[in-house]
C-alpha cells in the first residue's frame, strides 16, 4: 500500500468532529438503558478510541501490522453500531423499519432503489463510486419520526442532499417521500449506500457499516460481475451473527444465466456462512431506466417486493441483543488479540526486571556475603564488641578514641563537601560491590532488549522505546540508586551494633570466658586495632587479616561463645541481604517495573486486564 493511499484509509481512524450541533441534544443521546449493555458499549467505544490512536502510529514498515488494526478497526466500528442499534430498540421500540441496500460498485443499487418507488429518487451514473453518502428515504414518514436518525449519525452532518459535499465523507442526507399506503416499504426508511469497494472505499466504509448495523432488513444488490469479490463476501461474513433478514437481488443478469449463477450464488453461501441461502431474485440489465419503464420488469419487481415483505416479516427486533452479544463474541478473540499481547510485553519486562534484580542479588551474595575475604560486616561487629570488654588500660581509650581522633577526620571531610559540592568519602568494599551489582542489572536488561528487539519486528517499536527510556532514565536511576546504598550503610550501622551487644550478652553469661578474653595479650591488641579502626588508622580488610584479629576469632569460635557467635553471624547475613534486598526494591526493581508507564500513551493500548475481564464476564 502506498502511503499515500495509507493516509487516505487513516481517515476512518479519526474521531472526527461532530459539525451538526442539534444532535447533543437529541434523544437518542440521553436514552436510559441497562447498566450490562452500556458496559459493554463503553468498552467497545474506548477500545475503538485505542485502535484509533495506535494505528496513527504505526510504523510505516510495519505494513502488517497496519493491515490488521484497519481490519479489527472497522468490525470494532460495526459492533460499536450494532450495540447502539441495541439501544435505539430499548428506548424507541417501534422507530421505523430500516432497510439498508448494499453492494459493490456498479451493481446498480440507486437504480434499484427508483425501480422498486417507481420514482426517480436515487441518483444514478455510469461512474463507480458515485454514490459517497449514505442517503435515507424516508418513505410515508414524518420528521418527529426519523429525529433520532441525527443522533444515530452523531459523527456526521445531515445535509440536504443537493448540497452533500464531495469532498466530505462525514455527512448523510434523509429525503421525505410519499408511496402508496399499501406499499411494502411505506412506514420504514430506505437507505441507499456507497460503494464498499470503490477506490475510495476506505474513506466512506464507516458509515456504509454504520447503515448496515442500522438495518432490520438487507438488500444486497449484486452483479454478475462482482458477485464472486471477495470484499462481498467479507461483508456477508461480517453480518452473519446478526441474523438479519436478506434478500438478494442479482441485477444485470442474462436470462441464460439465471440458473447457473444463482446455484453458484448459493453455494458460495453455504460455504461462507451457517444459515441457508436467501432469496434470490434475478433482474435484468436495469441502468438507465426512464421513469416509464417501470412497468417493464412488473414480473420481477413484483416478486423483489414480495422477497422483501417476507423479510420483513421475520423481522424480530427482540432478538437483536442476543445475535449483538453473539457477533461481538465472534470477534472478541481478534479484538483483544493486539491489547493482550501489550500486556504480554508488559509481563514479558517485569519478568526480565524480576530476573535481572534477582540475579544482581546473587552476585551481591556470591561476591560479598558469602566470600571469605570479601565479607566485612561481622567483623565490624566484632570491632563493636571489642569496645564493650572494658579491657584494663584500654577502657578509656575506647570510650573517647572516637570522639577526640576523629574529630580532625572529620572536619576535613565536611570541608571537602563544601568545596567540592559533594560528598568525598571512600567506598566500603560493600557499597563497591553494591554498585557492581546494578551496573550488571542495567547491562543484562539492555542486552536483553537488544535480543528481543531482533527477536520479532511485530514487537520491535515497543522494545525500540523501552530501550530509549532506559537509556534516558539510567543516570538519574543510578544517581539515586547510589545515593540509597550510603543511606542503607548508615542505616545498617545500629544492626551490627546490636549483633555486637548480643555478643556481649553472650559473654557475661560465661564469667570465665569473659574474664579470660580480657586477660589474654591477644585481646589486648586485638582492641587497639578496634581503636584503629574507628579512628580510621587501618582500614577493614586489614583489621580483619591483623594476626591478633585472627587469633581473637579463633579463640570465640573454640570457646561455649562458638556456637552461638556462628548463629549471630548468620543472623546478620540474613538482615543484610534483607536489608539490600529492600534497597533494590524501592529504588530499581519498583522504578524499572513501573517504566512501561512512562511510554507514550498514544501509541498504546492502555487498556488494563481488569477491564478486559469485567467486558468479558457480560459474554458469558
Amino acid at each position: 500500500m502506498s502511503s499515500s493511499n495509507r493516509e487516505g484509509s487513516a481517515f476512518q481512524f479519526q474521531d472526527q468532529r461532530v459539525r451538526n450541533a442539534i444532535v447533543y441534544n437529541l434523544p437518542f443521546s440521553n436514552v436510559a438503558v441497562s447498566s450490562a449493555p452500556q458496559t459493554m458499549l463503553s468498552f467497545i467505544r474506548r477500545l475503538k478510541q485505542s485502535y484509533e490512536s495506535v494505528s496513527k502510529h504505526v510504523p510505516p514498515d510495519d505494513e502488517a501490522r497496519f493491515l490488521e488494526l484497519r481490519r479489527n478497526l472497522q468490525s470494532i466500528s460495526f459492533g460499536e453500531a450494532v450495540l447502539e442499534k441495541g439501544e435505539l430498540n430499548r428506548s424507541r421500540k417501534d422507530h421505523p423499519l430500516q432497510i439498508a441496500v448494499l453492494g459493490p460498485t456498479q451493481a446498480g443499487k440507486s437504480s434499484v432503489i427508483n425501480w422498486l418507488l417507481e420514482k426517480k429518487l436515487a441518483e444514478v451514473s455510469p461512474l463507480a463510486g458515485f454514490t459517497v453518502h449514505p442517503q435515507g428515504f424516508c418513505i410515508n414518514l414524518p420528521p418527529d419520526r426519523v429525529e433520532w436518525i441525527d443522533g444515530y449519525f452523531r459523527q456526521y452532518q445531515r445535509c440536504p442532499r443537493d448540497v452533500l459535499p464531495s469532498d466530505r465523507y462525514d455527512c448523510f442526507a434523509l429525503l421525505e417521500t410519499a408511496a402508496d399506503a399499501r406499499h411494502v416499504l411505506s412506514g420504514s426508511v430506505l437507505w441507499d449506500t456507497p460503494d464498499f469497494d470503490s477506490v475510495d472505499a476506505e474513506e466512506y466504509r464507516q458509515a456504509v457499516l454504520r447503515v448496515a448495523a442500522l438495518a432490520d432488513v438487507v438488500l444486497l444488490i449484486l452483479s454478475k460481475d462482482k458477485y464472486a469479490d471477495l470484499s462481498v463476501w467479507e461483508l456477508i461474513d461480517l453480518l452473519e451473527p446478526l441474523s438479519q433478514p436478506t434478500v438478494i437481488c442479482l441485477n444485470k443478469i442474462e436470462k441464460t444465466s439465471y440458473q447457473t449463477l444463482v446455484g453458484s450464488l448459493q453455494e458460495k453461501w453455504r460455504n461462507a456462512r451457517r444459515d441457508p441461502p436467501p432469496p434470490i431474485i434475478t433482474v435484468p440489465y436495469l441502468e438507465n431506466i426512464q421513469v416509464d419503464d417501470f412497468a417493464l420488469l412488473h414480473s420481477e419487481r413484483t416478486q423483489l417486493l414480495g422477497a422483501v415483505d417476507r423479510a420483513i416479516r421475520e423481522v424480530r427486533r427482540e432478538r437483536h441483543a442476543k445475535n449483538a452479544k453473539h457477533f461481538v463474541q465472534v470477534h472478541w478473540r481478534d479484538w483483544l488479540a493486539p491489547v493482550k499481547a501489550e500486556h504480554s510485553l508488559k509481563t514479558e519486562w517485569h519478568s526480565l526486571v524480576d530476573e535481572a534484580v534477582r540475579d544482581s542479588l546473587n552476585l551481591y551474595k556470591r561476591d560479598y556475603l558469602n566470600h571469605p575475604h570479601h565479607y566485612e560486616t561481622f567483623q565490624r561487629a566484632l570491632a563493636e564488641l571489642l569496645t564493650l570488654l572494658e579491657i584494663p588500660g584500654l577502657a578509656g581509650t575506647l570510650l573517647t578514641a572516637r570522639k577526640i581522633v576523629t574529630w580532625p577526620v572529620r572536619q576535613i571531610v565536611k570541608l571537602g563537601q563544601a568545596v567540592g559540592g559533594r560528598r568525598q568519602q571512600s567506598i566500603s568494599g560493600e557499597a563497591a560491590i553494591l554498585h557492581q551489582a546494578a551496573e550488571h542489572l542495567f547491562i543484562r536488561i539492555s542486552e536483553t532488549i537488544l535480543l528481543k528487539r531482533d527477536d520479532d519486528p511485530s514487537r520491535q517499536a515497543w522494545w525500540k522505546e523501552m530501550a530509549g527510556l532506559l537509556r534516558t532514565t539510567r543516570p538519574v536511576l543510578t544517581n539515586r540508586y547510589e545515593l540509597a546504598v550510603d543511606q542503607y550503610i548508615r542505616a545498617f550501622q545500629p544492626e551490627i551494633e546490636k549483633t555486637a551487644h548480643s555478643l556481649y550478652d553472650r559473654l557475661r553469661e560465661h564469667p570465665a570466658v569473659l574474664n579470660g578474653l580480657r586477660a589474654t595479650r591477644v585481646t589486648t591488641d586485638a582492641a587497639a586495632l578496634a581503636v584503629a579502626l574507628h579512628t580510621g588508622g587501618i582500614g577493614v580488610q586489614d583489621f580483619i587479616i591483623a594476626p591478633a584479629m585472627l587469633s581473637l576469632t579463633t579463640m570465640l569460635a573454640e570457646s561455649a561463645l562458638g556456637r552461638y557467635m556462628s548463629k549471630a553471624a548468620a543472623d546478620l547475613k540474613q538482615k543484610q541481604f534483607k536489608a539490600v534486598e529492600a534497597l533494590f526494591d524501592r529504588t530499581v526493581h519498583a522504578y524499572l517495573n513501573g517504566l512501561p508507564g512512562q511510554m507514550d500513551t498514544s501509541r498504546q493500548f492502555n487498556i488494563s486486564p481488569e477491564a478486559i475481564e469485567s467486558a468479558e464476564a457480560q459474554l458469558v
